[in-house]
């Protein structure tokens, strides 16, 4: 297992442990916990976009679920690249995607009006990485993930809310990500509700 760290100035150090083969619990947030993923069709391209990373950088998607301000992901470590490029690449394309487009400037605004504001980001700098390396863990990470949109009063059952892998261990439905595709199939249904 490979330690890599990272330097931030929050926080003097931040390890991430790679190359063990471990699934990996990723939690993820939009800016300031802003709901910038409130709508549906944002949802579903947010996971249009996960499927897009998924096949490029050749990781298995075991759980995820998309919230109005966060995303959990419990994935395997790609074939190419880290969970870091995966993170990297896929916050990248979201917000290339989902935040409003600027129109190009006109230089003459810039004399009239000083330089106009940077664009808001879509994501926290961030994002928080645990290494799941036994089967209770991985049942854990799932059963938590499925219940957020419960527990927030989103939806009653887990397999209610369309954004989330609760559908295919509940109801073997394929969504927009292909779930457990690239290694033997994974079964929680008799665990996961």
């Amino acid at each position: 297992m490979l330690p890599i760290q990272f330097k931030n100035q929050a926080m003097s150090r931040l390890q991430r442990f790679y190359g063990a083969g471990h699934l990996h619990f990723i939690t993820c947030s939009c800016y300031r916990r802003m709901p910038l993923l409130r709508g549906a069709r944002k949802r579903d391209r947010f996971l249009v976009i996960l499927e897009q990373v998924r096949k490029r950088y050749c990781f298995v998607v075991v759980g995820f679920v998309v919230m109005p301000e966060h995303i959990h992901l419990l994935v395997s470590e790609p074939e190419a690249g880290t969970p870091s490029t995966v993170m990297q690449v896929l916050k990248q394309r979201t917000a290339r995607a989902l935040l409003p487009k600027r129109k190009k400037a006109d230089a003459r605004q810039a004399s009239l009006f000083g330089e106009l504001p940077a664009r808001a980001p879509f994501w926290q700098a961030r994002f928080y990485d645990f290494n799941v390396w036994t089967a209770k863990k991985r049942v854990e990470k799932l059963v938590y993930m499925h219940q957020n949109p419960v527990k927030r009063g989103l939806v009653e059952v887990p397999e209610d809310w369309r954004w989330s892998s609760a559908r295919f261990y509940g109801l073997d439905e394929i969504g927009l990500v292909r779930v457990n595709e690239g290694w033997g199939e994974i079964s929680f249904r008799d665990r996961v509700a």
